[in-house]
């Protein structure tokens, strides 16, 4: 057996401007409305439930419903993981002229990868909680240290695993802007929870930049040391 055909099917859907469109809009592990995807996407509503018909067809998206709302979301980090690689392949490519814009920069700064923290924010984390004994990552795998785990769960952070689950509890994500790895896995997730519920950084009304807090720069300054 081979996977070419599956492979060159997802690649396939993929490959449509609105449909990477809208994988990326659910980047940020929101869960979002067929009309909010459509303005997202620039598509007619007709063509955004085809889209999106043939993405939770391959299993890419998942639809829940609440009532009489039908939301998107991404079916799982596995599918995160894939888009960020693809997006750290589009980024190598010579670049095509076009100019600065804010929210490049934005994005840039800092952003969520599904679940968890990129951009320099993600990655100067991950480097700070290196350097201070806390966690070991390369491009290889992940494992967060004793001290480590004492270190986040002291601040709060949730890093108990449910019975049963099958999500790596450490790993890295390489980081399509930065070109190095930022903190996936639980323990990624359960760092950016924390973020939020401390305030320390707060989502955009659009895409999936993130802003962070006064009390947030102070927080990743002094707890964590990194250099942001």
């Amino acid at each position: 057996m081979t996977i070419a055909p599956q492979l060159a099917e997802v690649a396939h859907l993929v490959a449509d401007p609105g449909r990477a469109n809208i994988l990326s809009a659910l980047m940020d592990g929101r869960r979002l409305s067929a009309g909010e995807l459509a303005e997202i996407a620039g598509v007619t509503p007709q063509t955004t439930s085809s889209h999106l018909a043939k993405l939770v067809g391959r299993e890419l998206l998942i639809v829940e419903k609440r009532g009489p709302r039908r939301l998107y979301r991404l079916a799982s980090p596995l599918v995160a993981q894939m888009l960020e690689g693809l997006m750290t392949v589009a980024a190598a490519a010579a670049p095509r002229f076009r100019p600065a814009s804010r929210i490049d920069a934005e994005m840039r700064h800092a952003r969520t990868c599904y679940d968890h923290l990129a951009g320099e924010l993600g990655v100067a984390l991950a480097d700070a909680m290196r350097e201070q004994g806390h966690l070991v990552l390369d491009a290889d795998g992940g494992e967060m240290t004793a001290g480590g785990i004492g270190f986040l769960t002291g601040l709060g952070a949730d890093l108990i695993v449910p019975a049963g689950s099958r999500r790596p509890f450490c790993r890295p994500c390489l980081d399509w802007s930065e070109r190095r790895p930022h903190l996936a896995g639980r323990v990624g997730a359960a760092l950016a929870d924390l973020a939020f519920r401390q305030d320390w950084i707060r989502r955009r009304p659009r895409g999936r930049s993130v802003e962070i807090t006064e009390a947030g720069l102070a927080a990743f300054r002094s707890h964590f040391r990194a250099r942001i």
